[in-house]
């Protein structure tokens, strides 16, 4: 049963929003005072990031980092977002662990039937002002993968089409029938 978060409860400020603890049981964004649900990647989905996941071991990239899902990431001084997966090398993790704010600059999203479109472009042109070299967006429904590597930069891929996170990762390349193969088995 999902509980409500009372009006008084909500926090007001950025400060309040880090050590706030949402009763409801979702997750939220910060965004310059604005508070967002964030859903998180669904079970219906989470195949996929085990897909991700096998290739970054088989690629031996967690010699480098790690692939992780839904970190807390501070794009600016008022911006908290949670990307669905995010890749962060171990110098990047060693920075958090001494509280500096890094941002990745590999970042998966997992964009769902019910995402507005409006809020997917402002979520991908603040990730890019703040310094993500490569942006997936996966759209499951679609079985089709958007690649950036700027705002203007796009690659539809579709079938056999080859999704890559070049230059951050250049041998994390997977097809998009590959992304939504029938069995991980």
């Amino acid at each position: 049963m999902t509980t409500e978060v009372k009006k008084s409860s909500l926090p007001k400020t950025l400060e309040e929003f880090l050590l706030w603890e949402p009763e409801d049981g979702f997750k939220y964004e910060w965004n310059d005072g604005e508070l967002i649900k964030f859903e998180g990647i669904k079970k219906k989905e989470y195949y996929i990031y085990g897909i991700l996941n096998r290739l970054f071991f088989e690629k031996k990239y967690i010699e480098k980092g790690s692939l992780i899902s839904e970190p807390d990431v501070m794009l600016t001084g008022i911006q908290m977002r949670r990307p669905d997966i995010a890749y962060f090398s171990y110098e990047q993790q060693d920075a958090g662990r001494n509280g500096e704010d890094v941002i990745p600059e590999f970042v998966i999203e997992l964009i769902s039937f019910n995402d507005e479109f409006e809020k997917v472009e402002t979520k991908l042109t603040e990730y890019f002002k703040a310094g993500v070299k490569v942006v997936w967006h996966i759209l499951p429904q679609n079985q089709l993968v958007y690649v950036y590597t700027g705002r203007k930069q796009v690659k539809i891929c579709t079938d056999d089409d080859i999704c890559s996170a070049a230059p951050i990762l250049p041998e994390f390349e997977i097809s998009v029938n590959q992304i939504f193969a029938p069995t991980l088995v």
